[in-house]
């Protein structure tokens, strides 16, 4: 991706940055360059690239690096530390603004690792890996010997750490995948995406969607299947896949509208939330929301993972991240519950309590504080396997279905599975105009 036009040509040796093209699109580019002293910034370059990514907040145009550095340069001493947080500084100012894309092709050590977590989307290749301390540090503090790899590799980040929104082959599909991302998104916050062309009907039927589902109200299916069968020409871009599996987040459009999707995945710990996937879904929520990307969620989830260590590494603090994300989210938002739907776990995905604009249900939803053979255990004690089977059946048909929700108008209509595309363009399409006024806080408090 040549830059058309570069930016402090002269200053700095180991980064360029200027503006170029990006699938079409005009972006602020910094292209770290790994051959001189294995991308070591100088001080210069920090500043070099606080100030590429002001440019780009000035002229409200996507900011995209290619990074590839072993840290700050030893020979400017604190100056280099000082520079880098210039650049961090200018991202965290950025955020939210404009959209901040990384693709990383070799190293991102200590400074450039934390800016990786600053950017909204990072795509990794496998010669990358990045970490705040070394291999040797590990060794030092911990006696545990690890390779850079195991310790900060594309793998553990695609898996473990959530910090790679994909991996790509190599730097060129890397562009590719982050060109594919820029195409949902507007140049800043104060542009709406631009629709994009399909010839897929927006009134198609989709009963395949509806015979996903299995027979069994515990059996499994892929939900990513649904989402194919709902978006435009089956076309679906998830991120994070290889993290909190159990949560699928990602962009497609409906109607050529650009929108983010969250879903549960029942092919994955039963599509329970946990730690991982609470966090998952509150970022992408807040970044649709701040680019002014309608969000569909879809709802299929018996509650959250039960267990003491959940509960110990703060469960409360990372379930109420997803719920503060989306009551604070001001975008279209339509919500479709398809199966299970229980207990907090029905509030915090996008429920009529936090806000959303338009709720659907298939028939087979059961909205309720929690199934039938929990909800037998907890109110009937004691009782005969007959008597139990017998309430258990009574529960199931008196409150797990949803009309309950629809006769209190926390559901807005139970439609058919195959009504379902047409049923959510149609909601998009009325909510075209919504607007929303701000409050005039400074921010917020979420909970980190």
């Amino acid at each position: 991706m040549p830059a058309s036009v570069d930016l402090r040509a002269s200053a700095g040796r180991t980064l360029r940055t200027g503006t170029a093209e990006l699938a079409g699109r005009r972006v602020v580019h910094a292209q770290f360059d790994l051959s001189t002293r294995q991308g070591a910034l100088s001080p210069a370059d920090g500043v070099k690239l606080a100030s590429a990514i002001d440019v780009a907040l000035d002229q409200r145009l996507p900011f995209v690096a290619t990074v590839a550095s072993s840290g700050a340069d030893l020979h400017g001493g604190v100056e280099s530390l000082h520079a880098w947080g210039q650049s961090a500084r200018a991202m965290a100012r950025a955020s939210g603004i404009i959209p901040l894309l990384v693709a990383l092709d070799g190293p991102a050590v200590s400074g450039p690792a934390l800016l990786l977590g600053l950017a909204d989307h990072v795509v990794m290749t496998p010669e990358a890996y990045a970490f705040v301390s070394g291999p040797r540090m590990v060794r030092q503090f911990t006696g545990m010997p690890v390779t850079a790899k195991v310790l900060g590799g594309a793998g553990a980040h695609e898996r473990a750490s959530g910090v790679a929104a994909g991996v790509a082959a190599d730097l060129d599909e890397a562009m590719v995948a982050l060109g594919e991302l820029l195409g949902y998104l507007p140049d800043h916050c104060d542009a709406l995406p631009a629709r994009l062309a399909t010839g897929d009907p927006a009134v198609r039927p989709t009963p395949e969607a509806g015979a996903l589902l299995p027979t069994s109200p515990t059996g499994s299916y892929d939900v990513r299947d649904v989402i194919r069968c709902i978006a435009d020409d089956a076309a679906f871009t998830e991120l994070r896949a290889g993290w909190a599996p159990n949560l699928v987040t990602g962009f497609a459009t409906i109607e050529g509208r650009p929108i983010g999707i969250v879903a549960n995945q029942p092919c994955q710990i039963a599509g329970t939330l946990d730690i991982p996937s609470s966090q998952k879904g509150a970022r992408f929520v807040a970044f649709c929301d701040a680019f002014n990307l309608g969000l569909l969620t879809l709802v299929d989830t018996p509650g959250f993972y039960p267990g003491k260590d959940l509960e110990w590494r703060g469960m409360i603090r990372h379930g109420a991240q997803l719920a503060f994300a989306y009551a604070r989210a001001t975008v279209p938002r339509v919500n479709l519950t398809m199966r299970k739907s229980y207990g907090g776990a029905y509030i915090v995905m996008d429920s009529r309590t936090m806000g959303n604009d338009v709720a659907l249900a298939w028939p087979s939803a059961e909205i309720a504080v929690m199934g039938a053979k929990g909800a037998v255990e907890i109110l009937h004690r004691g009782i005969s396997p007959q008597e139990r089977t017998a309430l258990e059946a009574e529960y199931d048909e008196r409150l797990l279905n949803p009309w309950v929700a629809a006769a209190r108008g926390l559901i807005d209509a139970v439609i058919d599975p195959a009504d379902t595309r047409r049923a959510v363009a149609e909601a998009f399409a009325t909510l075209d105009s919504k607007a929303e006024l701000l409050g005039t806080r400074a921010h917020d408090n979420m909970p980190l």
